[in-house]
């Protein structure tokens, strides 16, 4: 079994930053792709950024330039970092891993973006 368990989220005032982590525990293998999502109520779950096996990254059009994923495989964890945020990047957000056949999500963590 895989957990997912992410940090970092909270208040923050627009402009500003915040750096999500998410680290897995239990068994991981293969993991094929792994990052981000996040969902606001009443709205499907939207991909802000993902990393994929061989390094390479991709980015929703709202986030690019503003956050950067990046990995950590020693310590089986994901970044996120938020940089220029603004209101309309809060949300809820899901780590996501995707390994073999199977895609395990994280619990969420709040973000929210004052004016």
């Amino acid at each position: 079994q895989v957990q997912l368990v992410e940090s970092g989220g909270g208040l923050v005032q627009a402009g500003g930053s915040l750096r999500l982590s998410c680290v897995a525990s239990g068994t991981t293998y293969s993991i094929n792709s792994r990052g981000w999502y996040r969902q606001v109520p009443g709205k499907q779950r939207e991909l802000v950024a993902s990393i994929i096996k061989d390094a390479s990254t991709n980015y929703a059009d709202s986030v690019k330039g503003r956050f950067t994923i990046s990995r950590d495989n020693a310590k089986n964890t994901v970044y996120l970092q938020m940089n220029s945020l603004k209101t309309e990047d809060t949300a809820v957000y899901y780590c996501y891993h995707d390994m073999g056949l199977r895609r395990y999500w994280g619990r969420g963590t709040q973000v929210t973006v004052s004016s």
